[in-house]
């Protein structure tokens, strides 16, 4: 079957054609004789991508980069970033291209962007490569976070290319196709402020506009409504991840996205027992991004983002930085108004209660959780039980017995709703020793780990037979847990 099987799908380069100043043109590495390993046919018929053809020979040409779609151009995009703090003014693509945009069926622009293709000019020294084992890890907590209902850019396929890459180890390659509304991030902006180059900055930030908040283009001042909405959509999303216990791993300013989705799972993790200094990430010593320090970074990357604006937020320059500042100063009110309603919804705590009487119930109830080292996923979901019928489970989970029983009596006072509960407290989540016992299967051939977690994850509130095991929390011997950024 040959592009013929593309046509009734639209692949256009609106990022590579309108701003050519960030990117490169490339092309993908040449893969033998690529072979997938899954694949997202939900995605795939969302895009008005034929499953079977991509399962196919050309399909898998395809998402490797190797067959490249009439409209599309493929590009290695261009952008800075602040890594654990320090800015590097030229980042960019280094092992990943932009393929082209998609118009799906209901009108939505999206990007198929490809991990692991290849050294670009943006590579600074690397193999351009990725493993088998990092690039389904994001497949699977992409698709997990999904599921959970949080804005994340989403995994299309993992495909092995027959190549071994040197990590620790030799490891099998891989090339991810995964799909986002758009790979605009912090990170882009202060690339196209750092040319000097005014005009490309504002093509950038209208470019911005059209694409993830049209609102901003009838505002009184567009630039600062663009920021705002930045701001609003980053406040939101580091909410919904403190409320389910992800840790991010590696926030730096070229992972913050303008669309506020979630994107590059390197590092991540989602908590097993409560921990507010949790880090996962091996080369994350200082705890920068540990899980109680996400909100301030995240604020903080958008502080660099307004400092990249200011050119477009006024001529005059204090009055800019003094935009910019109020606008900043909403994310902690915004942030805090989505984490409390989040943790009160997770409680089942009636609207009308009071936010004094709420905010002692959240607060013993984190001490209480964080003393006794307890499960966080486990905790909630068991909780609605304690509401419903007197359960056990949840108690069980505590080891401070009279503590737990004090606090539950206070709370079950209230009259939580355990069906509302049970409406945001998943049953599974990609536990952290399934993610690693499903990749080693993946690694040495064996994709049925793969699939059974898979299945778990993408339906993470349904408590269904004989999943019981995607819902327990580690094995006792399990240990911390470290993961790599899989560069």
């Amino acid at each position: 079957m040959s592009t013929a099987a593309l046509s009734t799908v639209t692949f256009e380069s609106r990022f590579a054609h309108e701003l050519g100043e960030l990117s490169v043109p490339w092309r993908a590495d040449d893969v033998a004789e690529p072979r997938l390993l899954v694949l997202n046919e939900p995605l795939a018929a969302d895009l008005g991508l034929d499953p079977e053809w991509l399962r196919g020979p050309e399909g898998a040409r395809l998402l490797v980069g190797n067959l490249v779609p009439p409209g599309a151009t493929p590009v290695a995009q261009a952008y800075s970033g602040h890594q654990f703090g320090s800015f590097s003014p030229r980042l960019g693509d280094g092992r990943a291209l932009l393929l082209g945009e998609i118009v799906d069926a209901a009108g939505r622009r999206r990007d198929l962007h490809l991990k692991g293709s290849g050294r670009t000019p943006f590579a600074r020294g690397g193999d351009g490569l990725a493993a088998v084992g990092p690039m389904l890890r994001e497949y699977i907590v992409s698709e997990a976070m999904h599921a959970l209902g949080v804005p994340t850019t989403r995994s299309l396929a993992v495909v092995a290319t027959g190549r071994q890459v040197r990590r620790e180890t030799l490891q099998p390659g891989a090339v991810l196709a995964r799909v986002a509304s758009s790979h605009l991030r912090v990170g882009t902006f202060q690339y196209a402020r750092a040319t000097g180059d005014p005009d490309l900055l504002r093509r950038l930030a209208d470019h911005a506009i059209s694409r993830h908040h049209p609102g901003a283009a009838a505002a009184e001042h567009p630039y600062l409504a663009l920021f705002e909405a930045v701001v609003a959509a980053q406040a939101s999303l580091v909410a919904r991840w403190m409320l389910l216990g992800f840790v991010h791993g590696v926030m730096n300013t070229d992972n913050t996205t303008i669309s506020g989705e979630t994107i590059d799972y390197g590092p991540c993790a989602f908590l097993d027992a409560f921990d507010p200094a949790a880090v996962y990430s091996s080369i994350d010593h200082g705890g920068r991004y540990s899980y109680r320090n996400q909100p301030v970074a995240a604020q903080w990357n958008l502080a660099r983002l307004a400092e990249a604006l200011l050119p477009l937020l006024d001529e005059d320059q204090d009055r800019a930085v003094s935009l910019a500042e109020g606008a900043l100063g909403a994310f902690a009110p915004q942030y805090s108004a989505a984490w409390s309603a989040g943790i009160r919804s997770k409680l089942g705590l009636p609207q009308d209660l009071d936010d004094e009487v709420a905010s002692f119930l959240v607060d013993d109830l984190l001490v209480l959780l964080q003393q006794n080292r307890v499960d966080w996923t486990s905790f909630f979901r068991a909780l609605a039980g304690t509401a419903r019928t007197g359960a056990t489970a949840a108690r069980d989970l505590v080891l401070d017995l009279p503590a737990f029983d004090a606090w539950a009596e206070r709370w079950l006072a209230v009259g939580p709703d355990p069906e509302a509960m049970d409406r945001v407290n998943p049953v599974h989540i990609p536990r952290n020793h399934l993610v690693e016992e499903a990749l080693a299967a993946a690694v040495d051939g064996d994709l049925d780990p793969l699939g059974r977690l898979l299945e778990a994850v993408t339906s993470p509130y349904e408590e269904r037979p004989g999943l019981e095991r995607y819902a327990a929390g580690p094995p006792e011997g399990f240990g911390a847990y470290t993961t790599y950024c899989g560069t």
